[in-house]
């Protein structure tokens, strides 16, 4: 049985273990990259069953992947400075980012 994500797109949030923000571009039901990556990364091990989230960091260049475990919703609720936002997001309104809309023609 796959968990309900607690986190959205576009919602910042606090990592609880190396204490930085970041806004969620993605979400994966479970975990979806490698056993190696997961190996040399994930030190805690949390759970592959669970929700795994694709965020933007907030001041620094770099996403990173990050299971549910380990996110907090976030306090702070002003903008982040990352120069990837712009890929993802269009507006910044109440505390959350909007995702870009896609075009079908």
């Amino acid at each position: 049985m796959i968990k309900q994500a607690k986190f959205n797109i576009g919602q910042i949030v606090d990592h609880n273990k190396f204490l930085y923000r970041g806004v969620i571009f993605g979400v994966d039901p479970v975990f979806s990259l490698s056993e190696q990556w997961y190996e040399q990364v994930a030190k805690s091990y949390p759970p592959k069953d669970a929700p795994w989230y694709h965020v933007l960091v907030d001041n620094e260049g770099h996403s990173t992947y990050v299971a549910e475990k380990n996110l907090n919703a976030s306090g702070d609720h002003s903008e982040i400075k990352h120069p990837a936002l712009g890929q993802y997001f269009t507006i910044f309104k109440n505390g959350m980012y909007i995702s870009v809309p896609v075009c079908k023609h």
